[in-house]
């Protein structure tokens, strides 16, 4: 693999893991100052306002523009963002409660900004770096590095915030993004931009062309809305913090584990997916996995027992590794080079309305109701969504992997001919 690539991958290894702490402190410092679940929730939908807002423009910057300047400056707003969580929380500033608990806000308005432009930006630098070629070995070793930095994260995040406390733990949140920074400066090649198109051209048709291209994709629409109703209603990430410290009784540590456990699971999957063909089958496997995902939010649900929670929660992991390498080999197969960026933002919608915005759902839920209702709710639906969409979607059922790979390369070699 080139220098450059390596050093993208390290780049953004690093600037994942921080992003990953800075969640735990971030989640955990809220919890303290409110402890109320609504406020956990309205954690994830500011998150999610930028982060679904900008998207469709993010796609359209980074398919004009240079990607990896694109990233270095996503990079510089989630160092900012660590920034405002240290400065507000450090015992010599003497910000009081409500201060502080707007700038937690702020911090996450910040995180969400970056997060819109950093996937579209990655998705479409990498086959620019290493080439179409290389393109599967180069997605399996930036998915190991994130799922790495997904597993050390929360884990880290947890304990230095259970041993150094919120100041110290947001610096090493700002370090961690500054050295990501410097590693990006040093990659050399920046590709030019891609040739824009006649100037004529309607902006408003172009910024709408990647969410056009999705929702006409036979395979595409079911295929990303399955993963995003699943997950929104099955999430349970904005209720660890009351799991932890009410249900489970296990403090910022276990929940640092508690978040990274999904993580786990998904990288042990991962590496038994090396070994697995499941391109054949690839629409059966995802049903099955997030099947499985919503039994297991079920079971973390109603247990109160430790070790059995972070087992259903890393098992949940596994499945939903499963369900991402298919949803992403998908759109890497189906996505024409021009709209790799455009395509990459409407992906990051689906998944931002699941993550963030279902953060809100569950947080709002578990206010009214209480955490385990909420939790449960969100199982029960989960598997509601899965007999809905294998009903409704045949093309999804029967979906193989190895014909789309095909049936794309032979309409983009009819399509250079013409």
């Amino acid at each position: 693999m080139p220098s450059d690539f390596k050093k993208l991958m390290a780049g953004r290894f690093l600037f994942i893991l921080a992003v990953q702490v800075q969640t735990i402190v971030l989640g955990w410092r809220m919890y303290l100052l409110t402890k109320d679940p609504l406020f956990l929730g309205l954690v994830g939908l500011v998150e999610a306002i930028p982060a679904l807002g900008l998207a469709l423009y993010a796609g359209y910057i980074v398919d004009r523009s240079r990607p990896l300047v694109v990233f270095r400056r996503v990079v510089g707003v989630s160092w900012i963002s660590g920034f405002v969580l240290l400065a507000s929380q450090l015992p010599a500033a003497g910000v009081g409660e409500r201060i502080q608990i707007l700038a937690l806000f702020l911090s996450s308005f910040l995180t969400g900004a970056a997060r819109a432009f950093s996937q579209p930006a990655v998705f479409s630098m990498v086959p620019r770096i290493i080439g179409r070629e290389n393109l599967s070995k180069g997605a399996a070793w930036m998915g190991s590095s994130h799922q790495i930095a997904s597993i050390s994260g929360p884990a880290l995040g947890g304990l230095f915030f259970g041993w150094l406390g919120v100041s110290a733990s947001s610096g090493i949140v700002c370090a961690v993004l500054l050295l990501a920074l410097g590693i990006l400066w040093w990659i050399e090649a920046s590709p030019d931009p891609l040739p824009r198109p006649d100037k004529n051209e309607n902006k408003r048709a172009e910024l709408l062309s990647g969410l056009q291209f999705v929702f006409r994709h036979p395979i595409l629409l079911p295929a990303l809305s399955l993963d995003m109703i699943s997950v929104f209603f099955g999430g349970v990430t904005a209720l660890l913090p009351i799991y932890a410290g009410e249900i489970l009784l296990v403090g910022p540590k276990g929940l640092g584990a508690l978040r990274a456990a999904p993580a786990i699971g998904a990288a042990l999957m991962s590496l038994c997916l090396t070994r697995w063909d499941i391109r054949e089958k690839a629409g059966p496997w995802l049903f099955v996995a997030v099947t499985g995902f919503g039994l297991c939010i079920l079971v973390f649900s109603v247990s109160q027992n430790y070790p059995l929670s972070f087992a259903a929660l890393a098992l949940s992991g596994s499945f939903d590794s499963i369900s991402m390498v298919v949803r992403t080999a998908a759109v890497q197969l189906s996505s024409p080079d021009a709209m790799r960026g455009r395509i990459s933002a409407v992906n990051s919608i689906f998944i931002g309305s699941s993550n963030e915005l279902g953060e809100f759902e569950s947080g709002t839920v578990a206010h009214l109701f209480g955490a385990v209702p909420a939790a449960v709710f969100g199982g029960i639906v989960c598997l509601l969504t899965v007999i809905a969409v294998a009903w409704l979607s045949q093309p999804l059922r029967k979906l193989n992997l190895e014909e789309l790979r095909i049936a794309h390369e032979v309409h983009s070699h009819s399509g250079r001919r013409c």
